[in-house]
């Protein structure tokens, strides 16, 4: 109710001195938030988003999307899925973003801040899109609870690499280049829970596409239920990985490099000049070809054991693909013991809305300040 002053922790009166004997007062681990980043920008814009799901098998479970990344226009990718996951199944989905608490906007560079986080805490369902976040210990704290109960997850694209901590952090451990004493965490988050890190480009960056294949005996797996082997594809190229992978890993997609038939890359085209069309494998790539999408199970040291989802695709411009985003539902269905709900012909994935993703690359400070894009432009 006060906009300014001091904060004072007050006792009146107990009563007279004989009631006064043996009674005691004390604080411990006092901690101070501003509650004008926790839910609203200093200009009265929302810093998170609640798509409230009306109908369908997904009613009643709450799914958190998180993007965070530079790169890969993860602020067009988590609004599109929760509208989609929301209008078209049911769920509740809360989509957190990047935001410069200076400017109070979206800031795909700013890595420190995301917003929202204690969202987790009644979470059925993490998806995760982030890159390199060096996130303050409060926020983290959120993650790190929600994976001790061994919860589910999704992680797309650089997820594997989803933070790169400072060495004085309390979740230092979480970082990709992780090596310390927990060894547990070594290679960070990406590698313990994920099953990689950060490895390589394995396709040619802005030259070559990937198409998934089905790995051998996949077919199967009702997280493919309604696509065909080589019906995923999309412009952002396959990522390496060490193989095989860790633990019980299991390749559900392979990741075809394919080569771009328009020799001369368009810059000014979202997709740089690829083309769901391209039909030519670089075959110097493809031997053996990289998973692109897996199954793990993860053990948090102190905590249970969840099961994660994981693609190596997941640009803005890669869920333009129907199969891709199909996988992403379908893949939340069964993480949430829902497999038996996903229609012989798959999830309905629909795009909800005029959905026009950007090209995917990094961009200057500059660009974010003088974009000032807003939570709200992702309100339905």
């Amino acid at each position: 109710m006060t906009a300014e002053g001091f904060i004072a922790l007050q006792v009146h009166g107990i009563g007279d001195d004989e009631q006064k004997v043996g009674t005691q007062v004390r604080w411990r681990n006092i901690q101070l938030k501003d509650l004008s980043q926790a839910s609203t920008q200093k200009s009265g814009e929302p810093q998170w988003l609640v798509y409230e799901g009306s109908q369908g098998p997904g009613t009643g479970k709450h799914v958190v999307l998180i993007s965070g990344d530079e790169e890969y226009r993860s602020e067009e990718v988590m609004p599109q899925l929760g509208r989609i996951l929301a209008d078209q199944h049911g769920f509740k989905c809360t989509v957190l973003f990047p935001i410069n608490p200076e400017t109070g906007y979206i800031d795909a560079n700013y890595g420190k801040n995301i917003p929202g986080l204690e969202a987790l805490d009644s979470a059925d369902l993490m998806i995760i899109l982030t890159r390199f976040r060096d996130l303050p210990d409060d926020q983290m704290a959120h993650i790190d609870n929600y994976l001790k109960r061994g919860l589910p997850i999704i992680g797309l694209r650089t997820s594997t690499h989803a933070f790169n901590m400072d060495k004085n952090s309390s979740y230092a451990h979480y970082g990709n280049y992780y090596n310390g004493e927990k060894e547990a965490w070594k290679d960070g988050f990406g590698r313990l829970v994920l099953g990689e890190h950060w490895i390589s480009h394995h396709g040619q960056h802005k030259v070559q596409s990937a198409r998934g294949i089905f790995a051998e005996g996949a077919e199967q797996s009702p997280i493919l239920r309604g696509i065909n082997s080589g019906d995923i594809w999309g412009p952002s190229d396959v990522y390496g990985v060490r193989m095989p992978l860790p633990g019980d890993s299991k390749p559900l997609v392979l990741g075809q490099v394919v080569n771009r038939e328009n020799n001369s890359p368009d810059q000014e085209d979202v997709f740089y000049g690829m083309r769901e069309s391209d039909s030519t494998p670089d075959n110097s790539k493809n031997d053996p070809m990289m998973p692109i999408v897996w199954t793990k199970s993860y053990q948090h040291p102190e905590g249970q054991t969840g099961q994660a989802l994981v693609t190596t695709m997941g640009a803005s411009t890669d869920i333009v693909n129907t199969a891709l985003r199909k996988l992403l539902v379908n893949g939340a269905y069964q993480l949430l013991g829902m497999e038996d709900q996903i229609p012989p012909t798959g999830t309905s994935v629909n795009l909800v809305g005029d959905y026009q993703p950007t090209a995917f690359e990094f961009r200057k400070p500059e660009y974010w300040n003088e974009r000032k894009m807003k939570v709200s432009e992702y309100i339905k």
